[in-house]
């Protein structure tokens, strides 16, 4: 299973690429999807759009995961966040690729085993269970965070329906 992990963001949108053999964990890549805040909302969407798609193409993730969006008191940045995480979620979409949505807390309780932990100590825990990868910045950090919480969260449900597939129930 190859994850591409993604935070999304208007002016940053994190991407993180692992591979997931049985047990055994791999850094593929990790980045961050730029726009310029002086072009228009729909020319910042289209760049990360076509930066997304290029991701995709270049490292062939066989599924992505996207951290949900949290409201915050700012309607107007919180929408525009909705947007980009739009493109988040389509650009993979398009590409065939299953998509999968984790809150920000349960990446975080995954990852660092606390929902509330802070970026330094997300990072810490990215780099115990990738050892030797170097981060292209916060954002591309937290996108390898929510990809190693799919391949925690998605591996365990995968093989508890095949469990439950081999065991016949009788009622």
């Amino acid at each position: 299973m190859r994850v591409m992990g993604i935070d999304p963001g208007l002016r940053r949108t994190g991407w993180g690429v692992i591979e997931l053999h049985g047990n055994q964990l791999r850094h593929v890549g990790n980045g961050v999807c730029k726009s310029l805040s002086s072009e228009d909302l729909s020319v910042r969407l289209f760049q990360l759009y076509t930066q997304l798609k290029r991701v995709i193409r270049l490292h062939k993730p066989t599924c992505a995961a996207v951290e949900n969006t949290f409201v915050s008191k700012d309607a107007a940045g919180t929408l525009k966040l909705g947007q980009a995480r739009g493109i988040a979620l389509l650009a993979p979409a398009e590409a065939g690729l299953h998509v999968f949505e984790y809150a920000p807390n349960t990446v975080k309780k995954t990852v660092v085993g606390v929902g509330h932990a802070d970026k330094i100590q997300v990072a810490h825990m990215v780099k115990m269970q990738l050892p030797g990868v170097v981060f292209d910045g916060y954002d591309a950090t937290d996108a390898l965070g929510i990809a190693l919480c799919h391949a925690y969260q998605g591996n365990y449900k995968e093989r508890v329906e095949l469990a439950l597939s081999k065991v016949k129930v009788q009622i």
